[in-house]
């Protein structure tokens, strides 16, 4: 097919990658404006960028699609269709329209639940057993339209968030060979509205953990929020990162220090939660065994609740 691909950070790649190892003739690739980034603050290209460069592939990197100006390169490719993976910019109808067959999104869920911005954060932190990536047909609504192929990954105590994007990253390429392959065949199916919920962005605010809720709840927090923005602990007025922590049964007064013989034991609301790898401000993101011989803790210390 003659795609055009709209897609910008690490996520979009693998689905790229197989788009184009596939066979599929990418007319196209569509990414964000190269952005600042670094200490020098340098125009960085995108991941997606990178690799059409790799490939010789065209780019176009308007800052906008919601003018007929910036509709013009689109038009004259009579595209078969357009993929979607976390472009980052609003497609308005007119290029919806564009291609033959329409327009077709990875998306990290298995839609209806968690739609929008942090769907992989947002399923890790409510502590849900499984995600996977949902193709979909794209409209103007956010994330709702018909679905086309769902695939499925469990989520396990040792996840991250990164874990987990990279696993359903991977995923969405291969699930998106499979739908174009089987696109004449397949059903659209409407979503239950009733089944809806939506994944809120992830803010800097969210980060302190709260020592009072339960165990179970915080280390889910903590692996959803690894590596953005990261749970994070202020011990003697200095804030530490929290980036790996499961819960296991026991008490204590909420942020105390219960036990340091096979992790950072700190008792919550319910239960405790074993820190295993963390940061110290300015320090280096360490295993809980090689942050103790810098730093020194003891039973009985507190985090601030």
């Amino acid at each position: 097919m003659k795609i055009i691909f709209a897609g910008t950070p690490e996520f979009a790649v693998p689905a790229l990658a197989a788009l184009i190892n596939a066979g599929h003739e990418i007319v196209l690739v569509l990414t964000q404006p190269d952005r600042p980034a670094g200490r020098g603050m340098k125009l960085t290209a995108s991941p997606v960028k990178e690799l059409a460069l790799k490939h010789g592939i065209s780019i176009y990197q308007p800052a906008t699609l919601k003018t007929p100006e910036s509709q013009t390169p689109l038009v004259a490719l009579q595209s078969d269709v357009m993929i979607v993976a976390a472009y980052g910019l609003i497609l308005p109808q007119a290029v919806l329209d564009l291609p033959r067959l329409g327009c077709l999104n990875i998306h990290a869920s298995l839609l209806p639940r968690w739609r929008g911005a942090a769907p992989i954060q947002r399923a890790m932190e409510a502590n849900d057993s499984e995600t996977g990536v949902t193709i979909m047909q794209v409209v103007l609504a956010l994330d709702a339209g018909a679905m086309l192929k769902k695939g499925v990954i469990p989520i396990t105590g040792q996840d991250t968030a990164q874990t987990l994007h990279d696993a359903l990253a991977d995923l969405g390429g291969k699930l998106m060979v499979d739908t174009l392959n089987e696109l004449d065949r397949l059903v659209p199916q409407s979503q239950d509205g009733a089944q809806v919920t939506y994944a809120e962005k992830l803010r800097k605010d969210e980060a302190p953990l709260d020592w009072e809720k339960s165990a179970a709840v915080l280390a889910c927090q903590v692996r959803a929020f690894n590596p953005f923005p990261v749970a994070q602990a202020t011990m003697d007025e200095g804030v530490w990162k929290i980036w790996f922590a499961r819960n296991l049964p026991g008490e204590g007064t909420a942020g105390e220090i219960v036990d340091l013989k096979s992790g950072i034991d700190v008792a919550c609301g319910d239960g405790l939660l074993r820190i295993e790898e963390l940061q110290k401000p300015g320090g280096r993101r360490l295993g809980w065994k090689e942050f103790l011989a810098g730093t020194p803790l003891k039973v009985g210390m507190r985090f601030k609740t």
